[in-house]
């Protein structure tokens, strides 16, 4: 995929993933996985390094935040995300599987140990394979949030900095970047003006 962007998912296309991920061995967790991308924009490295005590609150249960450290981002751009209910609601079903730690990894291996980024790249791989997404790869739930945040920012009050900060991009020209057009929107915004 070099030199080309992954595809932005469109709302059928995450519906046909969900639907089918509910029917893989480790349902819950790829829920999961699939959802810490599309639901909250995460990169694959995030992915493989977010813990459980990132998403617990102080009682032990699954909070209404994500608190990515650093030390789980690219470079420095651990941040605090609000999560997204259908998300909270997977995290609550995995968690009530039982987990070994507060730091253990929420993402793992069959083998029951943390993922690495190249694993969660290649499972997202797979995943969009089996399914028939051409252009589609672990990005693609990333561009997905930025692109769907960025449209309905202003419906919350915000603006495109919102975005920006949620997604941890260091200038508002690298989430710009992300952000897939829509000529029929160019259409109908033109006429307003």
């Amino acid at each position: 995929m070099a030199g080309r962007q992954a595809k932005v998912l469109t709302a059928s296309q995450i519906s046909t993933v969900l639907l089918h991920l509910g029917s893989t061995r480790h349902a819950a967790r790829d829920r999961v996985m699939f959802m810490l991308s599309a639901k909250a924009g995460m990169r694959a490295k995030e992915i493989a390094c977010i813990t459980w005590s990132m998403v617990l609150s102080a009682t032990g249960e699954v909070g209404d935040v994500i608190h990515l450290e650093d030390r789980a981002s690219k470079g420095s751009s651990g941040r605090s995300i609000p999560m997204n209910r259908d998300l909270r609601a997977a995290l609550v079903e995995l968690h009530g599987r039982g987990i070994r730690s507060a730091t253990a990894p929420i993402v793992y291996s069959e083998r029951g140990v943390g993922m690495t980024a190249n694993t969660v790249v290649a499972w997202f791989g797979r995943l969009y394979e089996r399914l028939g997404f051409l252009g589609c790869s672990s990005h693609s739930g990333r561009r997905t949030f930025v692109t769907t945040a960025a449209r309905k920012v202003g419906m919350a009050g915000g603006s495109l900095r919102d975005v920006q900060q949620l997604v941890g991009h260091r200038s508002l020209s690298m989430t710009a970047r992300y952000i897939e057009s829509d000529s029929e929107a160019q259409r109908k915004l033109v006429n307003l003006i």
